[in-house]
């Protein structure tokens, strides 16, 4: 990792790091103008590989076993391992889903910001993704990667997970046939993909020691069927493997779903890489087929492997095929291109910033519009807008898909931009989880805006800084900037910062610390963390955050200093993991104290308003990864439901937009008479809501998920997130809309809802043949005519559903089949023709370990939604016929 820390690294007296945390952080955006100068260079084409594995064959026939064995490691925290002796050059990873953030993870070059997965799938929109994925592949490019660690295909098993946003859908085959073609998009660049995570990690709750455990029908139908579909129909070149333990045995050393199932069942030709710091064994993932170990780390390969080889317990043929895997990864994407790595750099470019806000708009799903408030008239309403996610960037979730974007654009600029009266705007209530980073008030010992860290070795502050440095931001985590090459693998720091307010009163400055750590105001103690027991939820192993508040006066400073280390902590976690010294920051938020009424305030302001726009949801705080959620009630203690129920009282013309990447309670429901599911839409997500707003474009998203009443109506609500280390995936096939058919359970909004301003009329469907042969070229066309008959253009999704109508084995009263969206005029009917093939009715025998196609009558449902059925047709499979892939 020395070669990572170096590159990061500072060393020049009060310079300011490039890899400080994003001003953007501090919600202090502002929507820039969005015309900006045309891209230097068009999109370059890239077509498929061509005998790269043989390349990579000839390749590692040079090698001798040493150098074999140092390709099954990272060189670093995102490169691969060169040979330049042997014309194998490193390629470099990039996360993530919604954009290529480059190698530093807070505060790394300017990227393009895309929508979240949940909101891209709730377009289900084939030929949009395969242009995300196009777009996305210049943007890893730009970053001088060659992988993009994407796309995330685990599937919404609750609607408290952590990465829910992240992910797809609740439904293995929208997610599947979606991510193939964002795969489809990358590849034919040149870029490779990496779907992930294989497989069964679907929370974030003890995700790195979690056993989960699933049975053989759930997993093959559900879990893996995703990267099954991906793995058929677009070929991604790696695959990242996920965390968790599944049925006892972690992920990256599972035979049975690594090397039965993906390598034997499926033939899968490509890379294997573990999750960061996901290898977990020497010889069982060696011989199960994990190739690659990320990051760099010297715990469980190198000389081990070789220790093993001299031991025979793994094979110089175990060795061959995993560097093997390697090499046609960087041949794949690289070949034996032995130039520099070029700096990273941004390429904002005019069709790619279109492309996201066209596909923020086909995200956006209405749930609900009664009395046709929507769309709002731009040029005589006077609307308010209101609400605590109005006036900030709510673009994307926190942890590996967060990036720092081109740009933000507000929903109350955007929608001022757009209206032709005055705009009212109110806050209405915060919803911090935690307090604002202080970065807007902080000035470093030079007076420039930030903060002063000097650095010594080793982890007692002993002798003269070695390095100092100025940071940008108070969001102080520490574990992928810190200047090693410098100070060593064990240090002490300390920062510095004079915060001065904009008020007088009792304001409150938070503190939370990843090693051990003391916060001091004006030199005196205020918070002592030097070992720290309890902690809070932040991504990279911090504490809780803690607060104190102090009297301060307008406009005069208070210094604050942090001393801190990275020793380990808690101290428990030593022994645990066998280690002293790890990442090691702090966290530094900072609030003043309300002096209004924010409730009243948005109460006055819709009385005043034609029109009341209350903007609601979560934000990267209380949606990440490496955390689930705790509740899917919005948060903070009831504020947010508060403050709608009080503006739909002052104004009965209310309109709600809930930013969130999964579903959230909705106690007001019956009483506002529109509501926007806007989830997060990246940089173009103001642009995007005021376009459907005010009907410059007509909304199309469709629910990806269903969104349950109450919490304790969702499927997986009685084993979550598990015990003692185990989590039992118990509700077995009966996931999202499968269990609410099957329980008979009304959920608040059916899995593949969402409305439109025109209106759609449904054909009667009709079947090119009544019987579904086997064989790969036996499938059955349904031809189904769509007609728009309201008075404006627009989208419509035509869902498939097939149901067994009689099954030697217990299967869902219908499962999705197959999905196509169509845009038509005012006035204008198209027929749709949708293969029904082998797939649509087969399920996994664990009698027989194959997929079957069980003889008997089958319905096709043709509907809006999974609960809005328009018409049926039936046809036959009259023998039985099974298969493997």
């Amino acid at each position: 990792m020395a070669t990572f820390a170096t590159m990061g690294a500072i060393d020049t007296v009060h310079d300011i790091d490039p890899n400080a945390s994003p001003a953007g952080s501090i919600d202090t955006n502002t929507t820039p103008d969005t015309e900006f100068s045309p891209p230097d260079s068009p999109f370059q084409q890239a077509g498929p590989p061509k005998n790269k594995r043989l390349l990579a064959k000839k390749k590692l026939a040079s090698l001798t076993t040493e150098e074999k064995v140092s390709l099954l490691t990272a060189a670093d925290f995102w490169r691969t391992k060169s040979i330049p002796s042997k014309n194998i050059p490193a390629v470099k990873t990039s996360d993530g889903p919604n954009g290529a953030r480059g190698g530093i993870f807070v505060g790394g070059t300017k990227a393009a910001l895309f929508p979240c997965g949940i909101s891209l799938a709730a377009t289900w929109n084939k030929d949009l993704l395969y242009q995300v994925g196009q777009h996305l592949a210049e943007e890893t490019k730009a970053r001088s990667a060659n992988i993009l660690l994407a796309p995330t295909v685990c599937l919404h098993r609750h609607p408290l997970g952590g990465r829910n946003f992240e992910s797809f859908s609740e439904d293995p085959l929208l997610t599947g046939k979606l991510a193939a073609q964002y795969i489809k998009g990358l590849q034919e660049r040149g870029v490779a993909a990496t779907i992930k995570h294989f497989v069964g990690n679907e929370q974030e709750t003890n995700r790195l020691t979690i056993d989960t455990k699933v049975s053989e029908r759930p997993l093959r139908e559900l879990y893996l069927r995703p990267f099954e579909i991906a793995v058929r129909e677009a070929k991604p070149w790696a695959i990242m493997s996920s965390y968790n333990l599944v049925n006892g045995v972690h992920a990256d050393m599972n035979m049975h779903t690594l090397k039965d199932i993906l390598r034997g069942d499926w033939g899968y030709d490509g890379c294997v890489i573990s999750d960061w710091g996901g290898l977990n064994s020497t010889v069982e993932a060696l011989t199960a087929g994990c190739d690659v170990e990320f990051p760099f780390s010297t715990k469980w390969r190198f000389e081990k492997i070789l220790a093993a080889l001299r031991d025979g317990a793994v094979t110089e043929r175990d060795i061959d095929q995993a560097a093997e895997n390697v090499l046609t990864l960087v041949e794949r994407t690289k070949g034996s291109d032995m130039s520099g790595e070029a700096v990273e750099r941004e390429d904002n470019r005019e069709e790619t910033r279109s492309l996201i806000r066209q596909a923020g708009v086909q995200g956006l799903t209405l749930l609900k519009n009664e009395g046709s408030i929507l769309p709002i008239d731009g040029r005589t309403a006077k609307v308010a807008v209101i609400g605590p996610n109005a006036n900030r960037a709510i673009a994307g979730g926190g942890g590996s898909a967060s990036l720092n974007p081109y740009y933000n654009t507000l929903p109350l600029d955007s929608i001022r931009r757009i209206a032709q009266q005055p705009v009212t705007y109110a806050m209405g209530c915060h919803i911090h989880k935690w307090l604002p980073v202080a970065s807007a008030f902080c000035t470093d010992k030079a007076g420039k805006p930030g903060v002063t860290i000097e650095w010594f070795r080793g982890d007692k502050f002993h002798g003269e800084p070695v390095v100092t440095q100025r940071r940008t931001n108070t969001d102080l985590f520490l574990w992928d900037s810190a200047p090693l090459a410098q100070v060593g693998p064990e240090w002490s720091a300390i920062a510095t910062t004079r915060l001065t307010p904009t008020t007088t009163g009792k304001h409150t400055i938070s503190y939370m610390s990843v090693g051990p750590g003391r916060l001091f105001i004006d030199g005196k103690l205020a918070l002592d963390l030097w070992d720290w027991t309890e902690e809070g939820e932040a991504m990279f192993d911090g504490s809780v955050d803690y607060l104190v508040d102090v009297e301060m006066e307008a406009n005069k400073p208070v210094e604050l200093r942090v001393e801190m280390t990275n020793e380990l902590r808690p101290l428990t976690k030593q022994k645990q993991f066998n280690m002293t010294h790890k990442y090691g920051g702090c966290r530094i938020g900072f609030k003043e104290e309300d002096q209004i009424d924010y409730l009243q305030q948005a109460v006055d302001a819709a009385k005043s308003a034609d029109v009341a726009v209350v903007i609601v949801g979560l934000d990267a705080e209380w949606e990440s990864e490496g955390y689930d959620r705790q509740t899917m009630d919005l948060p903070s203690d009831g504020s947010q439901d508060r403050l709608i129920e009080a503006v739909v009282r002052a104004n009965p013309r209310t309109v709600v937009v809930n930013q969130s990447g999964s579903p959230v309670t909705m106690p007001w429901v019956d009483r506002v008479p529109a509501i926007i599911q806007a989830w997060y839409q990246g940089q173009e997500a103001g642009n995007a809501l005021a376009d459907v707003l005010f009907g410059l474009q007509n909304p199309s998203g469709k629910l990806p998920c269903t969104f349950p009443k109450r919490l304790k109506d969702a499927p997986a609500y009685h084993n979550w997130p598990g015990e003692n280390l185990e989590v039992v995936y118990g509700e077995g096939l009966y996931i999202g809309y499968r269990h609410y058919d099957r329980v008979k359970v009304a959920p608040l909004f059916p899995f593949g809802h969402g409305l439109s301003y025109t209106t759609f009329e449904y054909g009667r469907p009709s079947l090119s043949s009544k019987v579904l042969s086997p064989g790969t070229s036996g499938s059955i066309e349904l031809i189904v005519g769509i007609s728009n008959v309201g008075d404006v253009a627009g989208s419509e999704t035509v869902q498939v559903y097939v149901r067994d109508e009689k099954s030697r084995l217990p299967r869902p009263e219908k499962e999705l089949v197959a999905f196509e969206k169509v845009c038509l005029e005012a006035g204008e009917t198209k027929h749709l023709r949708i293969q029904i093939d082998k797939y649509a009715v087969g399920y996994y025998d664990t009698a027989i370990e194959r997929w079957i196609a069980e003889e008997g009558t089958f319905k096709v449902l043709v509907g809006a939604s999974a609960e809005d059925i328009k018409y049926s047709a039936s046809f036959e499979v009259i023998e039985s016929f099974t298969w493997i892939f």
